[in-house]
């Protein structure tokens, strides 16, 4: 009697751990893998966003302001100052028309050579000159002939205005006319191309810097540019702490000058 009573109560214990074993348990291990994927996406999310500060602060240090305030640079001297390849290639150029007894002369809205004194000069003043020095007999027609030499002088004009277009130009020569423009918009008044002046290192940092980083957004995989970056980012940091502790006002005057807010240029720089 007592045997059975104790079969039978073994029975049912074993019974009560087989329907626990195979509920609970069961049930504990799907909370688990639940758990464990939702740590997972946590994690996974939580490296999306590290990864979108840490690029958000390197952005900032190369560009000089916060994503989304572009107008910053957009409305800036150095902006205005350098030409790009889209304002270069674009079709809403404008030619400038020289208009002369002649006829007319079209420059292109960019040259690869010379400032305003020396168009002058090659497009205002030279034909004129040429056209009369052509003319070496003086008799009755000799009017006659200097209009016809001014003709030749005003077609010779427009085919060496073409051959002076920006446009002509390749990379280096692009690179070239914005470092003079670069020189000229930031030296003083009073003494141009002043190329040793902070203000004209720092222009011309930038502009080197804005360049590498679109470079660098169509290549990523440039280790080498990518330190060279880094580098000039320092360099410009450098110089502008120089100008800082030389003149504060003029350290106040350049920044906005171009397109820079001071905590891109002060303390910790992530590049």
């Amino acid at each position: 009697m007592f045997k059975s009573c104790l079969t039978n109560a073994s029975h049912t214990v074993a019974s009560s751990s087989r329907s626990s074993l195979h509920t609970s348990a069961v049930l504990n291990a799907r909370l688990t893998s639940k758990q464990v994927r939702r740590e997972k996406v946590s994690k996974v999310q939580a490296r999306i966003n590290h990864k979108l500060a840490f690029d958000a602060r390197r952005e900032y240090a190369v560009l000089g302001h916060r994503p989304g305030q572009d107008h910053k640079w957009n409305s800036c001297d150095l902006a205005k100052a350098i030409i790009t390849d889209t304002a270069l290639y674009s079709d809403s150029s404008v030619p400038e028309i020289i208009h002369t007894p002649e006829g007319d002369i079209e420059l292109p809205q960019h040259l690869n050579y010379g400032a305003a004194e020396e168009v002058k000069l090659l497009f205002d003043v030279l034909p004129p000159l040429s056209a009369q020095s052509g003319v070496t007999t003086f008799t009755g027609t000799v009017v006659t002939k200097v209009q016809e030499a001014m003709e030749g002088e005003r077609a010779k004009a427009n085919m060496f205005a073409k051959v002076l277009d920006l446009r002509n130009a390749n990379s280096k020569g692009l690179a070239f006319e914005n470092r003079r423009r670069c020189v000229q918009a930031f030296s003083p008044p009073g003494k141009q191309n002043d190329t040793g002046r902070p203000e004209v290192q720092a222009a011309l940092l930038t502009m080197q810097i804005r360049g590498l980083w679109r470079h660098l957004l169509a290549f990523r995989k440039d280790i080498d540019n990518r330190r060279g970056l880094r580098h000039l980012i320092h360099e410009r940091a450098k110089i502008l702490k120089y100008l800082k502790k030389l003149d504060r006002d003029r350290y106040e005057a350049v920044l906005p000058r171009l397109g820079l807010e001071a905590a891109s240029v002060e303390g910790e720089l992530v590049v």
